[in-house]
């Protein structure tokens, strides 16, 4: 038996998958609409972990679309400042504090997070996933097996696998540049780029809800020889990842 609430013209269904309690729902596309749509489950349902699905783009050289890739921490990378172009180079305001390496006037820095008690914010760049739940992905990554092919005009050379650990990053662009995805990869050495799971990962964090990401690479942000694939292969991207959620909740233990 299945029962359906709207929130916030949000459809979230509460079932049961694969033996687990669960609330399902669309995040919706870009940080805002993840944000806003999980911090309305936790507000109605009692969320004891969230577990986030979706596709995204392959940031590290070493992997293929189709793979799905399961980070061991978040960071909302463009939280940054466009900073002031002077006779000796970028000028960053000192209050602003430490910023990461830039890329050009794009200088990243950490999220202000306010706290109980605290007179200042507390200054985070990345958002660690739960390690139960990663020690949980990491029983099943060799054991499930993904598709190379959605449709016959939508396949992947290399069998894809599922990759434990690394760093992934999120932010409100769509990534399609060859450079700016090296400047990821080097700057920050993120296996993965997309819209939505750094800003879950912040409101998990901040409603002390363990958290973990099983995203699929649709495309290389910009990495591939010809145009992008996320239109072709988003479909067998979002299916993988799919695949290993479902494995994960069996391994999961507890309802």
């Amino acid at each position: 038996m299945t029962r359906t609430t709207i929130i916030a013209d949000t459809t979230y269904i509460l079932g049961k998958l694969e033996g687990k309690d669960v609330v399902l729902f669309l995040s919706g596309v870009s940080m805002v609409n993840a944000a806003m749509t999980t911090q309305g489950a936790i507000d109605h349902f009692r969320i004891t972990g969230i577990v986030f699905s979706g596709i995204a783009g392959g940031v590290n050289p070493s992997l293929s679309p189709g793979d799905v890739v399961v980070a061991d921490r978040w960071s909302e990378f463009l939280e940054s400042v466009f900073a002031r172009q002077t006779a000796t180079g970028w000028s960053v305001p000192n209050w602003l504090g430490k910023t990461q390496p830039n890329y050009g006037m794009i200088f990243p820095y950490a999220v202000g997070i306010a706290h109980p008690d605290q007179n200042e914010p507390e200054k985070r760049f990345w958002f660690e996933v739960d390690p139960a739940m990663l020690d949980t992905a990491r029983t099943i990554a060799t054991k499930v097996d993904l598709d190379a092919c959605f449709k016959p005009n939508a396949c992947v050379i290399r069998r894809p696998r599922i990759v434990i650990g690394g760093a992934g990053v999120s932010g409100p662009a769509f990534i399609d540049n060859a450079e700016f995805r090296q400047w990821i990869y080097n700057t920050f050495t993120a296996n993965v780029v997309d819209n939505e799971s750094a800003s879950v990962a912040h409101v998990a964090y901040s409603n002390h809800i363990p958290f973990i990401a099983f995203r699929s690479l649709s495309d290389l942000a910009g990495g591939e020889a010809g145009e992008n694939t996320e239109n072709d292969l988003e479909h067998l991207a979002s299916n993988n990842a799919a695949v290993a959620v479902r494995a994960f909740l069996r391994a999961l233990p507890g309802k």
